[in-house]
């Protein structure tokens, strides 16, 4: 019986990822620096179902696997790597690249060539920070707590004036994210440099006056943004960084640990992060352009319109997600909380997130990289046409892996930590429907927003 239902599960992924491998397509959002894309060789509905096939037959498979010894080791296997000199001059090395790094961006924004697509302080903010430093985070480790340049100006600042309010919690830095990804849509970021440093400087301003506020310790761990941002992406990396050095993992192991997610305004700040790149994908389509137009049409400032958008479509997930909780509380039929429940299952939606960040950025990180380097060779004066690379058409197969990865990790993930919270077996795999369900919506959402044509994103900066 166990050899005929893993069969079967087996046809099932492989019919699935058949059907969509006729697809071809890119995404690729990054504040209007440039992008392709491309259509889909397949009848979009077959290509969503399809698409929701692969993780509905993942979470079969992932079903059968109830060994409790099988499942731990994915998370307690390590290898440890004590290497506390190489991490000190890591940092040193690090925190001086990331000084020169925020000087570079202001000063070259500044004096350099007024032209986004020429500057190298736009670049170096999208497709060295936006892109490459993030997809790193998760794909390797977590650089940025010795990178941070904000840190370290605070750190060398009298702090400590203020307690920071725990009811707080990281809403700071929710609200934060939020207003980063409305700005980086709704000004001319990548197309002025001079509106970047504006930025640029207002966020420094911000974030080391809450670092002086509440010590730097505090801040950027809870406040600051850019520091949740890549403390959550890194949590999926294999390389993590322990008191003693450094530690091998499998990779999105430490996702299944309660210390990861440890308070709602996190699921918040996960959810915004899945949310986010959605968001980022619907308003560079077709459908997103209408809905924009047909709302401005209406005498709706373009401005308030994509920031009720963003704000709506992460009450939707938001809404969604707590759902999905309650749903498996009832399933399980324990008496861990709904919050508890919502805690425990957010952190494995952050495989979901790096997925669709490598399907959305992988494709332009490769095409731009060449152009940052000509940049940065010669900030204030610039070659008149910096190199890009153009992608093949077999690349949108990598972007759709990439989605269809993040989302069948957070599958396992999820089957992990459901054998973590309950004694039964059978409880275990009941308590998983709700958030399988969740994550099949968002598979769906995703590969169609990469599957439909695109278009400029209505009423923005370009």
């Amino acid at each position: 019986m166990f050899a005929r239902r893993v069969g079967i599960a087996c046809v099932l992924a492989v019919l699935a990822v058949g059907a969509g491998a006729g697809v071809v397509a890119a995404s690729n959002v990054a504040a209007g620096l440039g992008g392709s894309r491309g259509d889909t060789s397949v009848p979009t509905w077959l290509y969503l179902a399809t698409g929701g096939g692969v993780i509905g037959a993942s979470a079969v498979l992932t079903m059968l696997v109830t060994d409790r010894r099988t499942i731990g080791r994915y998370h307690d296997d390590t290898l440890s790597l004590p290497l506390e000199r190489l991490r000190t001059a890591g940092s040193l090395l690090l925190g001086t690249i990331g000084i020169g790094a925020l000087a570079f961006v202001i000063v070259v924004g500044l004096f350099g060539p007024p032209n986004g697509s020429f500057s190298a302080a736009v670049l170096l903010t999208f497709v060295g920070g936006r892109a490459l430093l993030t997809l790193g985070t998760y794909v390797v480790g977590n650089p940025w707590p010795a990178l941070n340049p904000w840190r370290r100006i605070a750190t060398a600042l009298p702090n400590g004036y203020a307690t920071y309010p725990d009811r707080l919690g990281s809403w700071p830095a929710v609200g934060g994210l939020l207003a980063l990804v409305w700005l980086e849509l709704v000004a001319p970021l990548s197309s002025s440099p001079r509106a970047l440093v504006a930025v640029v400087v207002a966020y420094s301003a911000f974030t080391i006056g809450g670092a002086v506020a509440f010590t730097p310790e505090t801040w950027f761990r809870k406040g600051d943004p850019l520091s949740v941002w890549f403390r959550l992406y890194g949590a999926v990396a294999p390389i993590q960084r322990t008191d003693e050095g450094l530690e091998l993992r499998y990779p999105g192991a430490r996702l299944g640990e309660d210390d990861v997610v440890t308070d709602v305004s996190l699921v918040a700040f996960v959810l915004a992060l899945v949310w986010e790149l959605t968001y980022s994908g619907f308003v560079v389509t077709a459908p997103g352009a209408r809905t924009v137009e047909a709302l401005v049409g209406l005498g709706f400032p373009p401005r308030l319109v994509y920031l009720v958008l963003l704000l709506a479509g992460f009450g939707v997930f938001w809404a969604v997600y707590w759902i999905a909780a309650e749903r498996t509380r009832e399933r399980a039929e324990t008496y861990l909380s709904r919050r508890y429940l919502g805690l425990r299952f957010a952190a494995p939606l952050l495989a979901i997130a790096a997925g669709y960040h490598f399907a959305h950025y992988a494709g332009f990180s490769i095409s731009l990289w060449p152009s940052l380097i000509d940049t940065v060779a010669a900030p204030l004066n610039p070659p008149e046409n910096p190199t890009k690379y153009a992608l093949t058409s077999w690349f949108g197969y990598v972007e759709i892996a990439g989605i269809l990865l993040g989302h069948i990790l957070a599958v396992w993930l999820s089957h992990t930590v459901s054998f973590d919270l309950f004694p039964g077996k059978l409880q275990a795999i009941r308590s998983q429907y709700p958030f399988i369900v969740v994550m099949v919506f968002f598979t769906m959402i995703s590969l169609y927003l990469v599957s439909v044509p695109g278009a400029e994103a209505a009423y923005v900066p370009s």
